[in-house]
């Protein structure tokens, strides 16, 4: 048996979630139920980091789970990509 569920959203709010949802390819409600449920599993799953060890133990899980391509590169590499991004884009503002 299904129960219906009313919710007032903002106009603009209603067309955001129609917009994603056809995007994905999915009805408004199918689209809704599923955030809904990806909401209750992160609440469910979610723990605490209480010492070093669960911490250390957090970032591995995320590294293990960065698209199997390992650890995300280090902050000084990420910088780097950063400023050589920003150089470029600059060189090419220069030029318009």
């Amino acid at each position: 048996m299904k129960d219906r569920i009313h919710l007032v959203v903002r106009e603009d709010e209603k067309e955001r979630y129609r917009t994603s949802a056809e995007r994905a390819g999915v009805s408004l409600s199918e689209w809704l139920r599923e955030a809904a449920r990806e909401k209750l599993n992160r609440a469910s799953t979610g723990r605490r980091l209480e010492t070093v060890e669960d911490l250390e133990a957090f970032f591995a899980e995320c590294d293990a789970r960065h698209d199997g391509e390992g650890p995300e590169p280090d902050w000084e590499e990420h910088k780097k990509v950063i400023e050589a991004s920003m150089r470029s884009g600059l060189a090419g503002a220069e030029d318009a």
